[in-house]
């Protein structure tokens, strides 16, 4: 573990670096509060916005009584091994991060997750939006650039009340030997928009997620959207689920795969349950290096007023397209590239300028690895 590390400016520059490349704001200078967690050791955690907090998990259990009615709520604490491991624990790290009734960030909120030197790193974490309230979002998982082996596992539970409006920006940026085991679900109520986005262009050993969304109020929305890119060692076991329990909810699960050697699961569901429900999704991906690519879409509707399509498809760039660009006077490199940035930008409806940059950013510091 780096010693003398209280704010993200202390770590050396080489790791500062890697932060940034996971959408932090190192000088937090644009975002409205920040919680910074080195393997177990909770380094600090403020919010700069009124009626927003930003608390290590257990001190808000302390502060305030009423948490333990959202505490494993969302998540089964026997869902698996993973969940099991981070309930026994006596000492509960991660943040809970409330945002009072109405409460708008002007900046968004950021989540350093920083895997020092400790073999298993663990968080629970809980967002909470209460009625009308609005916050952004970017979790920052990163790996300092000395450390060569461990596992992050991660429980975060989503609470969007009634009208509220929550964005998550998750990017990762670990290493070869890292595993990294998220266990995440939010439950959205009547008129709630949850936007969940994923971001992983960098090595790692292996990363097993499938978070769950329950719209249980009407004309509740979710939206996941996810861009990877798995390299050679790379076993990448991605997916989401929504799951329509109230009239008017609809969901969309878009995804961009890139395998350049790693193996790339990416699974998705949605469930309608009730009448007047709406779900989509899409699917794409690029084989660029011999690997392995595994689509699995599912739809499901029980009732006859429930409306889920999806399509998926796994392919090369297409020699034409690669040709016609060079034909406009790009060498076949550069006209690569500019297909692949193409596939990548994924352009999330409804998602703030500022975490559309960083995602942005994301892909761009991997281009070069293309």
């Amino acid at each position: 573990m780096h010693a003398n590390v209280d704010t993200l400016k202390d770590l050396p520059a080489e790791d500062r670096t890697r932060l940034e490349l996971a959408g932090l704001d190192v000088a937090e200078a644009e975002r409205s509060g920040s919680f910074f967690q080195v393997d177990q050791e909770i380094r600090h955690a403020h919010s700069g916005t009124e009626g927003i907090e930003v608390l290590p998990i257990a001190e808000a259990l302390v502060k305030y009584d009423w948490i333990q009615d959202y505490y494993w709520k969302a998540v089964d604490r026997d869902k698996d091994p993973y969940t099991k491991f981070v309930a026994k624990q006596e000492a509960q790290q991660g943040f809970a991060i409330i945002a009072r009734k109405g409460a708008r960030a002007i900046y968004p909120l950021q989540a350093c997750l920083y895997l020092a030197g400790a073999k298993v790193q663990y968080v629970h974490n809980i967002v909470i939006a209460e009625e009308g309230a609005e916050l952004h979002l970017i979790s920052g998982c990163v790996s300092g650039s000395a450390t060569r082996a461990g596992s992050h596992i991660g429980v975060t539970e989503f609470y969007i009340g009634k009208n509220a409006r929550v964005t998550s920006t998750m990017i990762h940026n670990w290493s070869e030997s890292i595993s990294v085991f998220p266990r995440s679900a939010s439950i959205i109520e009547e008129g709630g928009i949850f936007l969940s986005n994923y971001v992983c262009m960098q090595p790692v050993r292996h990363i097993d997620m499938y978070p769950t969304a329950r719209l249980v109020g009407p004309d509740a929305t979710a939206r996941f959207s996810s861009v990877v890119v798995g390299l050679p060692g790379s076993t990448l076991d991605l997916g989401s689920r929504a799951i329509l329990e109230a009239p008017g909810t609809s969901a969309e699960i878009v995804s961009r795969m890139i395998t350049r050697g790693g193996t790339i699961i990416s699974r998705g569901e949605i469930q309608g349950r009730v009448p007047s429900t709406k779900g989509y999704i899409e699917c794409k991906g690029l084989i660029l290096e011999d690997g392995l690519m595994h689509a699995i879409p599912e739809i499901a509707g029980s009732v006859v007023e429930t409306e889920l399509t999806h399509e998926a498809a796994i392919g090369r760039i297409a020699q034409n397209e690669i040709e016609y660009l060079m034909s406009r006077g790009l060498d076949e490199e550069t006209a690569t590239a500019t297909i692949i940035r193409g596939f990548l930008d994924v352009k999330i409806r409804g998602l703030p300028e500022t975490l559309q940059r960083q995602i942005d950013s994301a892909i761009d510091a991997a281009e070069s690895g293309f």
